[in-house]
């Protein structure tokens, strides 16, 4: 029996997996994640999704791989993971007041066979106005360096919006469940 496999070592990717109850395994996908010139963020998002699958594949092409990438993307330049303090106030206070676009690309595949299924999920945050002050207690709190527009949205980065769109709210976080389950079961998993 082919094992799931997810192509991603981030622990919010892994717990959102796990809500389905399914076994599966994690691997790193050793990729490289930089944009290529002009490439608008959907386009990598859902070409950063297909290759993590496509590199964990590689290593197991027996199994089913589960890819996913998000880009940020403030007035269509990417907004990657702030990684310090610094970086991450200055991406809140350009998002205070706006829109920023969740592009959350995904791709399961199995790597003996050609049958290959995307999804690209849109989601779109707006910011309510920050003053420097709730930015800085904000990220004081919750440190969210290793997010995606310096924020967790399943945790007190709620409090920074007017209001999210979105066709699936475990999108933002990373892993579009809704999606996921449907792919899935077109690869034969019971879900649930």
């Amino acid at each position: 029996m082919p094992k799931l496999i997810l192509a991603s070592t981030s622990p919010y990717r892994r717990e959102l997996l796990g809500r389905l109850g399914l076994p599966f395994e994690t691997a790193r996908p050793e990729v490289d994640e930089a944009p290529q010139p002009g490439e608008p963020p959907a386009a990598l998002a859902r070409r950063l999704a297909a290759a993590k699958a496509r590199a964990v594949a590689a290593r197991h092409p027996e199994d089913w791989v589960i890819g996913s990438d998000q880009v940020a993307d403030l007035d269509g330049r990417p907004l990657g993971k702030p990684g310090d303090h610094a970086r991450a106030v200055a991406q809140l206070r350009a998002a205070a007041g706006r829109e920023v676009r969740f592009h959350t690309g995904l791709c399961l595949l199995r790597g003996t066979d050609d049958e290959v299924q995307h999804h690209l999920d849109l989601t779109v945050v707006r910011f309510r106005p920050l003053d420097v002050d709730e930015i800085e207690r904000y990220l004081r709190t919750e440190r969210p360096y290793d997010c995606a527009g310096s924020f967790k949205c399943e945790g007190l980065g709620i409090t920074l919006f007017e209001a999210i769109e979105s066709r699936d709210p475990t999108a933002l976080i990373g892993l579009p469940l809704i999606a996921l389950a449907g792919m899935l079961r077109r690869a034969g998993f019971a879900v649930p």
